[in-house]
């Protein structure tokens, strides 16, 4: 059987950087996205936690005799550590008295649910990546010609062609990003892996998180709620509420926000938090979360829908759309130190995505499909947004883009707004 080519990812370059400033690396995101791979290129030895036939021998000697399992050459990888939450401790001593950086990376695709054991956060001695999906860059579906980047510091040079169009984009957000499925040359079958991991989410992968047996009906009725809200900022009683109107279930809040908790600590969700600006007028901000999975496939699995079923149903393919552009701009983010929230204000004002650089930058973006009325309505929210900063107390936006599916070109506008096709962008 021929080995597949590694795709270089955007993360490579960010776990190396870590690995030059802090001991150890932990690695966090869902399952299927990569991680083992990518940590696999720049670990020197490994040690899979899980191996079939191997994980209840490796639970004991993390109890027992730690040191055995960290032997082997550095960067040494860790493969599903929170399966044996007590070799924290251990790492954390190894690193402070080894006097020297990048001795470990850790992977995991759950947040262990238990550990009160662990005496020491790992500060100063750990750095934390999250890991999701690959972007469509990553993939080969974008050209790259527009630089995020660049976007910050010189925008005045972007321009792009678009290879992509209204039918590629539906099966893009369709087959998402997970590694195994951008490999796969026969498309139904590429699309059938999305479908795959929502039956694991359902069946197993949800009692990872905390060790409770959920009924899988209705985690994936649950899941079937949270992707009708993508995009929206429904709190756990509207989501509730939508449960018992479209399936007749009966849930109290406790037990919704226990299964959406569940699903955030095996990272299939992945919500936006509210962007907070200083405003010239006192407007209220609303800050509520945005509710978004941590791929666009997820929820095209969970509400049965394929690419010709979005292509019939424009709006339901905007909302979708909109959670393919946030993982891709998450990814974009994370390499030049930023990350994406949301902003919306009591009268109804939305930006879509903020992208926040942590020396106080800031991008404005509004995510449309595409057309001459749609990007004119996402510039003039862009616009107004715009004019509501007070630029005495913090920067004016870096740019302000329209991120589209279609489009022949990205360019800049009259009025200083950019428009760029997802399919033109990179990090």
């Amino acid at each position: 059987m021929e080995t597949r080519k590694y795709k270089k990812r955007i993360v490579d370059k960010i776990l190396a950087r870590k690995l030059s400033g802090k001991g150890a690396v932990l690695i966090e995101g869902a399952k299927w996205c990569g991680k083992t791979t990518t940590a696999e290129q720049q670990a020197k030895s490994v040690l899979y936690m899980s191996k079939s036939g191997s994980l209840q021998r490796n639970r004991e000697l993390a109890m027992m005799n730690p040191d055995l399992l960290l032997r082997g050459e550095r960067p040494r990888l860790i493969d599903e550590w929170q399966v044996a939450p007590e070799l924290w401790d251990s790492i954390r001593f190894d690193v402070d008295h080894a006097g020297a950086l990048g001795q470990f990376i850790l992977t995991g695709s759950c947040v262990p649910p238990d550990m009160s054991n662990v005496i020491h956060s790992g500060t100063g001695r750990f750095a934390w990546l999250r890991m999701r999906p690959m972007s469509l860059w990553e993939s080969g579906d974008s050209t790259g010609e527009v630089s995020l980047s660049n976007l910050f510091t010189s925008p005045e040079r972007i321009g792009g062609i678009n290879t992509q169009n209204l039918e590629s984009i539906a099966y893009l957000l369709c087959r998402g990003g997970w590694p195994l499925a951008v490999d796969m040359a026969d498309r139904e079958i590429a699309l059938d892996q999305a479908f795959d991991y929502v039956k694991a989410v359902e069946q197993r992968d949800v009692r990872e998180a905390d060790g409770i047996a959920r009924d899988p009906s209705r985690v994936h009725r649950l899941l079937r709620s949270y992707a009708r809200h993508q995009g929206a900022q429904a709190n756990f009683a509207t989501i509730k509420a939508d449960l018992i109107e479209n399936e007749g279930e009966g849930l109290d809040e406790v037990t919704v926000a226990s299964y959406i908790k569940a699903l955030k600590s095996i990272f299939v969700i992945e919500d936006s938090e509210a962007w907070n600006p200083n405003l010239r007028s006192k407007t209220a901000i609303r800050t509520s979360d945005t509710r978004y999975f941590t791929d666009p496939s997820i929820a095209t699995a969970v509400l049965g829908l394929g690419p010709d079923d979005l292509i019939a149903d424009l709006e339901t393919f905007g909302l979708l759309f909109e959670t393919m552009c946030i993982r891709d701009l998450r990814v974009y983010a994370d390499a030049v130190n930023g990350t994406v929230y949301h902003y919306r204000d009591k009268n109804g004002l939305e930006c879509d995505a903020v992208i926040h650089l942590r020396n106080g930058n800031y991008g404005l973006i509004e995510v449309k499909l595409g057309g001459e009325r749609l990007i004119n309505e996402g510039a003039s929210t862009l616009k107004m947004l715009s004019e509501k900063i007070d630029t005495t107390k913090m920067k004016k936006p870096a740019f302000i883009m329209v991120l589209t599916a279609v489009g022949d070109y990205a360019y800049q506008r009259p009025d200083g707004v950019y428009v760029v096709p997802i399919g033109c962008l990179k990090d």
